[in-house]
């Protein structure tokens, strides 16, 4: 309210008196015409020689002025005077602001707002107290702003909103007290949560709905999805499976592909949502023609050409795109051609669904790196984010260098955000790179119980932080314990030793076994520290030391094989021996998203206790694609592996041993070489005595059982194909020490769940030899190749 001297208020008049004659008013608007317009600059203007505050405790009548801008003797209209009251209740520290113009004098009535009490959330269970506390900006000890307590109910109206409770609801309310204080309260309704029933697409043609589900970051609602909590309504993310649908059709070719549009519609119940994506695919285009050109005369333009990995007819993909021009700026870097930019030129056959590639490489600026500023990595230290980097300070400046940077920063896995921006430095043609990255927890302590059939129930307890002291190593503490065994595990891993793309590890371990699968007691410790590195684009090469100490204890004469007792009768045996191991993974370039070979070979030289050398060879081969449409899953995988001794021979402590990891249907040492009579002293023996030589082919498909999604569930079939044969050391009583194949069938379900994805296998063996040991039905963690 805004007063002048006589009293009047300064704003809307209020509607008051008696009602007047049309002819009287007529006559009055007239006369009031007539008086104003000759004189249009009459307004009332005031000038005051004070100003008077009054009703101020905390706020300086100084603030109060600055606010309102009225300077002593300064002549003032009721406009300025209206608009100096709008600027003081603008504050937001007054709840109610008068200005009284009295003579000569101008008084400021105020009254202040409280001051906040405590804050209180009544009614809450699904988010907590000291997580509402972070969302509100209202503080205690704070003056307290009606606007602010409605924005922060607000925010917590969409952080239950988050979790898919549309209809909660957030009332701020205040509790006054003495000396001008207030309680604020907010009373919550939180509801019920309105979870996505069904996610369905229009428009899917050469894509099932099961798999384009499986893409998305949104799930429909199901058993476990309470845990997983992704079935909610969030704009922010149906935002983010838009995205993620395009990428997997470019990926695979649909260059037209897009999202028309996304319907979530409620049930007649209001306690779900189906959510529609309207899809167009479009037709899938391959490379055609692929050139490489050049305008630049140092430039070798066959070089360059033979480089590219990308062939005529191979589905187009943006990434092997991406790929190419980045192996052509390195190639170019590697020649000492500094500044060569490789720009992608695109042309579209829609005759033959076709898209021809040239990649034209010409000078681009030259800008250069003049340094990198990182900032917010309060634990993890500077060295471990800059090498990442493959530009240092000086180096020319690539702006897709920086990109593939941004993301082997966020790929550590130690940043919650990891952003990666260039700005222009002290010069035109320097830039500055800045990071900036937001700290995640990277330790974790587990504890948790296991069972197999083999070695019963068990308790494992597990430590591991995979950014040890912010240096970016891993460190990981673990003990394992079971009914007949106890298993204690140490590894610590450096992936940039000396700072370069050298990785070091060392592994440690100790087990016990009592009677496992055998009446005698083992004892084994193993120490092997390594070094790992690329030697190929996908290629990568480990070398390593291992140091081995073995000892067979408590072989019971009354109860074991005569070959068991003269092996434990050797007593404490060492193996030392160096090795290495050659992998070649396709998947580490990625040309192919459905498919993937992984060929793996090691060897490792040692000796023994006693002199007794030897060679141990392990070999593997997966090869993986997916097929109909990429619902089903075929996965071929051949191992073996061989056992060489020279001048001795080894113990059952150092020979080969299959199980269901190896081959299914058969427990741990239920195929191969074993001792099965009467030892010396009489008595019946059954001893699994492994093999120096064995060799397997697992087949396998997986598919979708037609099952809802959301649960999670597919099944797979598999055929195993194997066998352990070989001893350096034989008698009467040893059989199978010949090579005699297993053929194993099976059916498989898989289970996503939220402990980890687990595999149910029921197995047939079609062929076996008499005493092998079945065992039809395993449990697993599932691992993906």
């Amino acid at each position: 309210m805004i007063n002048n001297a006589e009293g009047r208020a300064f704003g809307p008049a209020t509607k008051s008196g008696k009602p007047r004659t049309l002819i009287t008013t007529f006559l009055a608007m007239i006369a009031i015409a007539f008086a104003v317009l000759p004189q249009a600059t009459m307004a009332q203007d005031y000038r005051f020689n004070s100003v008077s505050i009054e009703g101020n405790q905390r706020v300086e009548a100084g603030t109060i002025l600055s606010y309102a801008g009225i300077a002593r003797g300064q002549s003032v209209s009721g406009g300025d005077l209206n608009e100096a009251y709008q600027r003081i209740a603008g504050s937001g520290l007054f709840e109610t602001v008068e200005l009284v113009p009295q003579g000569g004098t101008l008084v400021i009535r105020v009254a202040e707002y409280p001051t906040i009490n405590v804050i209180n959330f009544e009614g809450n269970s699904r988010i907590k107290d000291d997580v509402l506390t972070t969302i509100v900006q209202s503080q205690s000890r704070r003056v307290f702003s009606p606007s602010q307590a409605e924005r922060d109910a607000a925010n917590i109206v969409t952080a239950y909103a988050q979790q898919g409770r549309i209809a909660a609801r957030v009332t701020p309310k205040v509790i006054r007290r003495s000396d001008n204080r207030v309680d604020l309260v907010f009373e919550v309704f939180e509801g019920g949560v309105v979870e996505i029933e069904r996610i369905g697409f229009v428009g899917n043609k050469v894509y099932s709905d099961y798999r384009l589900r499986r893409v998305l970051e949104t799930k429909q609602a199901g058993i476990f999805r309470l845990l997983v909590k992704r079935d909610t309504l969030i704009e922010d993310r149906i935002e983010f499976d838009k995205q993620v649908l395009n990428d997997f059709y470019m990926s695979r070719g649909y260059v037209d592909f897009r999202t028309t549009g996304v319907n979530a519609e409620l049930t007649r119940k209001r306690d779900g949502y189906f959510l529609t994506f309207n899809v167009q695919e479009g037709q899938q285009f391959r490379f055609g023609e692929v050139t490489t050109t050049s305008d630049l005369a140092e430039v070798d333009v066959d070089l360059f050409q033979a480089a590219l990995k990308v062939r005529p007819g191979v589905v187009y993909s943006p990434m092997l795109v991406e790929n190419s021009i980045a192996r052509l700026e390195r190639l170019a870097i590697r020649e000492g051609l500094n500044f060569v930019r490789v720009e992608p030129r695109i042309s579209r056959n829609d005759r033959d669904l076709t898209l021809d590639v040239e990649f034209v490489l010409s000078r681009g600026p030259r800008i250069f790196v003049e340094r990198i500023d990182i900032e917010g990595n309060t634990t993890t230290l500077d060295r471990v984010v800059r090498r990442q980097f493959r530009v240092v300070e000086g180096d020319p400046f690539n702006p897709r260098e920086v990109r593939e940077s941004a993301e082997r920063i966020r790929a550590l896995g130690f940043f919650t955000k990891a952003d990666v921006d260039a700005r222009e430095g002290s010069s035109p043609n320097q830039v500055v790179v800045d990071v900036n990255v937001e700290e995640q927890p990277t330790g974790s302590l587990s504890f948790g119980g296991s069972y197999s059939t083999s070695n019963g129930f068990g308790v494992a307890i597990q430590f591991r932080e995979r950014n040890f002291l912010g240096r970016g190593q891993s460190l990981s503490l673990g003990a394992t314990t079971g009914v007949d065994n106890r298993q204690y595990n140490f590894n610590f891993g450096e992936p940039a030793f000396l700072g370069r793309d050298l990785a070091f590890n060392f592994d440690a371990s100790y087990r016990e076994t009592d009677n496992d699968n055998a009446e005698y007691d083992t004892d084994s410790g193993r120490i092997s520290p390594s070094f790992s590195f690329p030697i190929s684009e996908n290629g990568r090469l480990t070398l390593r030391y291992t140091a081995e100490v073995s000892d067979i204890s408590d072989a019971d004469d009354t109860k074991v094989g005569d070959l068991i007792q003269a092996e434990a009768e050797r007593g404490q045996i060492w193996n030392n021996s160096i090795g290495y191991t050659y992998s070649y993974d396709t998947r580490r370039t990625g040309l192919n998203p459905n498919a993937g070979v992984l060929l793996e070979f090691g060897q490792d030289f040692g000796k023994a206790t006693g002199g007794a050398s030897f060679i141990k060879t392990n070999v593997r081969a997966i090869a993986q694609t997916k097929v109909l449409n990429e619902d089903v899953t075929l996965r071929a995988t051949l191992q073996g592996g061989a056992l060489n001794y020279s001048g001795g021979s080894g113990r059952v402590t150092d020979r080969f041993f299959m199980g269901p990891s190896v081959m299914r249907g058969f427990e741990y040492g239920g195929i191969g070489p074993r001792e099965r009579g009467e030892n010396r002293q009489g008595n019946s023996v059954d001893d699994a005595l492994g093999g120096n030589l064995y060799a397997v082919a697992r087949f396998e498909a997986e598919f979708p059982l037609g099952l809802p999604e959301e649960y999670g569930i597919s099944g797979g079939v598999f055929y195993d194909v194997g066998s352990l044969w070989s001893l350096e050391n034989t008698n009467a009583n040893t059989i199978y020490e010949d090579f005699s194949a297993r053929h194993v069938v099976g059916v498989s379900i898989f289970w996503d769940t939220p402990i980890g994805p687990l595999r149910f296998n029921f197995t047939e063996a079609l062929q076996k030899e008499k005493y092998d040991n079945e065992q039809n039905f395993d449990l697993t963690i599932s691992t993906q190749f």
